[in-house]
């Protein structure tokens, strides 16, 4: 685990002894070449722009944007198929075959279940809820809280997002979930219920300040682009793309720059139309996840099947974890194939309630 400071507002809990059991992560499926490699390859030239130029730098970001981001909805195909049309429909078949309906393949993921003590992640913006023009009304439905409440009545579950802690929990208001706000910089847990620990952590609480500063001078910045949103959420800061013109993308983003150049210890990493700054700690979603399952006694059981469910870029620490632990299920939401750590897949935010 890391070293970063750690606040607690109980004694987080001793892992369980390990116990003798096979990998529950399904990863027997051949992965062929990855579909649409684009998304990653920019995330990586994202993360190593910093010793680039600054045109290279915004260009990078704004191609970033382009590749994460949903495209428009496509007109009627013809009724003569083409070949375009034939190969996309390949990339797809295949696709789902590697990352299967986690609908359709219920009795599987049940049997890989028995006899484990299931833990829920859930993503919330394109997971729990639609993707929406507006950040400030991402709300969930009342079915789909339906859904989370019953979950937890039965299982530990925990919102990871980028979001800001307080701001996800106005949204989904239900105290006995955990709550991993700031791609898990901001980690809280219900009152003590059935032997489970509150647990408060920030291992990046030095960087309020900073942050603080950055969300101010980025919104004087980027005020003059018309659509442009910032969005304060506590450990990293978000600026949002989804009602900018596509025309004054590269303006947007040459403003994040600018600002960025006095602040060494920040980074930048993208999601579906956003930018987000963040600390250069080595923290994530899938840090989290791991934190979170060390708080509950479960970092070295064999019987835990941790469940991730989420749709963006930034999941993707948290499916690679689970792979590369060889246990649990990874389920992406995503209406396109793309390359993915997940094993299971759902094509929008109203099957997870299903």
């Amino acid at each position: 685990m890391t070293k970063q400071r750690v606040t607690t507002a109980e004694a987080v809990p001793p892992a369980a002894a390990a116990r003798n059991s096979s990998p529950v992560y399904p990863c027997t499926r051949p992965r062929s070449a990855p579909v649409l490699p684009l998304g990653k390859k920019l995330l990586k030239q994202l993360e190593a722009s910093a010793a680039g130029t600054s045109s290279g730098i915004v260009s990078t970001w704004v191609e970033a944007l382009r590749a994460s981001s949903p495209q428009p909805a496509r007109p009627p195909p013809p009724l003569v198929p083409s070949a375009a049309n034939a190969g996309a429909d390949n990339r797809r078949s295949t696709w789902m075959m590697e990352h299967p309906s986690a609908l359709g393949m219920f009795d599987e993921i049940a049997n890989l279940s028995e006899g484990k003590q299931i833990v829920m992640f859930l993503d919330y913006d394109g997971t729990l809820s639609p993707i929406v023009d507006d950040p400030e009304r991402a709300f969930m439905s009342e079915a789909m809280r339906a859904a989370v409440r019953d979950v937890a009545r039965y299982l530990p579950t925990v919102i990871v997002t980028g979001r800001c802690r307080q701001k996800v929990y106005s949204f989904v208001r239900l105290a006995e979930l955990y709550y991993a706000g700031s791609h898990g910089m901001d980690i809280k847990g219900p009152k003590c219920t059935r032997g489970m620990k509150s647990v408060l952590f920030q291992p990046a609480s030095e960087f309020l300040p900073i942050m603080d500063e950055v969300y101010r001078t980025l919104t004087e910045k980027t005020k003059s682009i018309p659509g442009a949103k910032v969005e304060n959420n506590k450990f990293c800061v978000s600026v949002h793309f989804r009602c900018v013109d596509e025309k004054r993308w590269v303006g947007l983003a040459k403003q994040v720059q600018a600002v960025l150049i006095g602040y060494p210890k920040l980074r930048v990493t993208h999601g579906r139309k956003v930018l987000e700054v963040r600390p250069t700690i080595k923290w994530d979603k899938g840090k989290a996840l791991e934190f979170l399952l060390e708080s509950l006694g479960f970092a070295n059981s064999g019987d835990v099947l941790p469940v991730y469910i989420g749709d963006d870029q930034t999941d993707e620490d948290a499916f690679k974890v689970l792979r590369e632990r060889g246990q649990g299920l990874g389920i992406l939401v995503s209406k396109v194939p793309r390359d993915t750590n997940a094993t299971y897949s759902l094509q929008e935010p109203s099957e997870a309630s299903t």
